[in-house]
């Protein structure tokens, strides 16, 4: 059954005026520096999730996908893959790929392999840099059929997992034991962008139509639609970042990222259960989350009470569909103190609380 996901992130996008973003295509998380790298035009903009720029990474620079392994930002320039570290910004590698016409997604093992997509020759390049002074790439997929795109890396079942462009978009597996090519679903999205996956085995597909993220399961039987606040505009090369639970969604529409955080109770399961919300953290700064499933389409209303039950605030009505939601509460009370948070679905109604 198909479900959908919803999740209010009302973070406003700031900048320096100085530093707005051009050209986004892809995003990339640096666990070293616990930062994101953010493509910009001629350049690289490093980015924390509250969407505020910390300058650019060095020389850095990249025009379609990125990957981060081993303290290497390794980019897609023009017909080169090159690497930069992820500290000081310095070009540390340089392989341009014999025959290259259009490369544009990439995906990595996490130790020495990286894999890069041809969307207009249609091939799938392999690139070992184990060795950064003497990188090699041969041709594992030399005709992936449809329009390759986007690109991530399963270890678990030792395969890499291909999104297509054009419409009725088929995502696709490479079994790296083989090299062999297998169409895992064909959808019903057009121009599937980015590919991502989480810790708990689900996958994240980016599409231009409709203009989404969509959520699969494993093996991509089961579907959840995430919305965010203000949509996605023409959405990229989409980062799942593991080390915090968190969707980085570049906008090439608008030259915008957005940042999903989850919950990780509510990532690992696409089940349904019967009305009931969360909050968290208990003790907040500025910002909640109010999680719930909805076991049909209902009418929910969030408000906020003081500790002597006079209200405060109702920061949000509105209809939702069946499913899991997760609302992200940013103008919250100033004063210090308690404060419950009821939400109302329907005849139904849970409640939650938070300090400040």
């Amino acid at each position: 059954m198909k479900q959908i996901f919803t999740l209010l992130f009302c973070l406003p996008f700031l900048f320096a005026q100085a530093q707005s973003l051009t050209g986004i295509e892809s995003v990339e998380y640096d666990p070293t520096n616990q930062i994101f790298l953010v493509s910009n035009g001629n350049n690289v903009v490093r980015m924390h999730s509250d969407a505020i720029p910390q300058g650019t990474l060095g020389v850095a620079k990249a025009d379609y996908g990125m990957e981060v392994m081993n303290g290497v930002l390794f980019s897609i320039v023009g017909s080169a893959v090159k690497g930069y570290d992820v500290t000081t910004g310095a070009q540390v590698m340089t392989k341009t790929i014999s025959g290259a016409v259009f490369l544009n997604g990439m995906a990595s093992n996490g130790v020495d392999k990286l894999w890069v997509t041809d969307f207009s020759a249609k091939k799938v390049h392999e690139l070992n840099v184990a060795d950064l002074a003497n990188p090699t790439s041969t041709v594992i997929v030399a005709a992936t059929g449809s329009t390759p795109n986007g690109i991530c890396y399963d270890a678990t079942q030792n395969r890499l997992v291909l999104v297509s462009w054009g419409s009725n978009a088929a995502i696709k597996a490479i079994d790296l034991s083989t090299n062999t090519l297998s169409t895992i679903v064909t959808t019903s999205l057009g121009n599937i962008d980015g590919v991502d996956n989480d810790n708990y085995g689900n996958y994240y597909v980016a599409s231009w139509s409709p203009n989404a993220i969509t959520r699969y399961s494993n093996e991509f039987t089961t579907s959840q639609t995430i919305t965010v606040t203000g949509g996605v505009s023409s959405p990229a090369d989409i980062c799942y970042a593991e080390e915090i639970d968190t969707l980085a969604i570049p906008c090439s529409g608008n030259n915008q990222v957005k940042f999903v955080g989850f919950n990780p109770s509510y990532v690992g399961s696409l089940e349904t259960e019967k009305f009931e919300a969360s909050g968290f953290p208990t003790q907040v700064t500025d910002l909640y989350q109010v999680a719930f499933t909805l076991p049909e389409a209902k009418l929910v209303r969030i408000e906020i009470f003081d500790v002597q039950g006079k209200l405060i605030d109702t920061p949000f009505t509105q209809t939702l569909p069946q499913g899991q939601h997760q609302i992200v509460l940013t103008e919250l009370p100033n004063a210090s103190g308690l404060y419950f948070v009821r939400v109302s679905a329907g005849a139904e109604f849970a409640t939650t609380h938070f300090e400040r």
